[in-house]
């Protein structure tokens, strides 16, 4: 039976979600340890986002085939009680057996969360990058504009590939609250530190280091020297997968 389960994860003390041979430390590895034991063979789950070291999650997506007698209500428990703390199951349900949650995935919601005050937030330190210094918020919002629709995102990829770095980004919003700015990225798929990279150049548009409309020239550039810093991973989250 083919299974699909919905999980979130700190990601503050992991390697990623990827299983790694040089560690045991990652969220897929974990999950699929505790199915192992439960199932007593080999399991290898597949998820719908490969978020990177110190990425969490709100809203993960992964489906995995098991041969088993157990619910999908006893599959979570079983999950939950021994999984660590940090990682945790929200739901399970049985799906076709072709469903594919990467394959099959037509939209992911990420969100960056930016700390612009001197407070040390120190609930939510995990989750926030601290940036305190002045930001134009509307030269940002106008930068951000020319990153909407469908383009070659090659400028905003920190690893070189042979795959088409052609991505669409359905928009881009920004939150503000007390001492924290957010800013919410949708789009069908996200290239490797793609939104961090995009997160760094909108920063330096609002101190003013670079000017919002030359993003258009550095899309074309397709050079990812000429693209932004790249933010520090704690502040991102996966918040939701989308499917048709």
């Amino acid at each position: 039976m083919n299974y699909r389960m919905l999980i979130q994860y700190d990601g503050t003390r992991y390697n990623g979600w990827q299983r790694q041979q040089s560690t045991d430390n990652t969220i897929q590895g974990k999950i699929e340890d505790v199915l192992s034991r439960m199932t007593g063979t080999e399991v290898e789950i597949h998820g719908a986002g490969r978020t990177d070291a110190g990425v969490h999650a709100l809203g993960q997506v992964a489906n995995v085939h098991l041969d088993t007698s157990y619910s999908v209500e006893e599959i979570r428990s079983y999950l939950n009680t021994w999984l660590p703390e940090d990682i945790g199951i929200l739901s399970v349900q049985e799906m076709p057996p072709r469903f594919h949650s990467r394959l099959n995935a037509t939209a992911k919601t990420y969100c960056y969360r930016i700390a612009t005050d001197p407070s040390l937030h120190v609930f939510d330190r995990k989750y926030l990058y601290p940036f305190t210094e002045s930001l134009d918020r509307d030269a940002m919002k106008r930068a951000a504009s020319y990153l909407i629709g469908e383009h070659d995102f090659q400028s905003f990829c920190a690893r070189k590939t042979k795959k088409s770095t052609v991505r669409r980004v359905d928009s881009i919003d920004f939150e503000e609250f007390p001492g924290e700015l957010r800013i919410t990225y949708h789009g069908n798929g996200f290239l490797y530190y793609m939104i961090r990279i995009m997160t760094g150049t909108l920063l330096e548009v609002g101190l003013g280091k670079r000017d919002a409309d030359s993003i258009p020239e550095l899309i074309l550039a397709r050079d990812r020297s000429q693209a932004g810093f790249t933010v520090p991973a704690r502040g991102l989250t996966l918040v939701e997968v989308g499917y048709e």
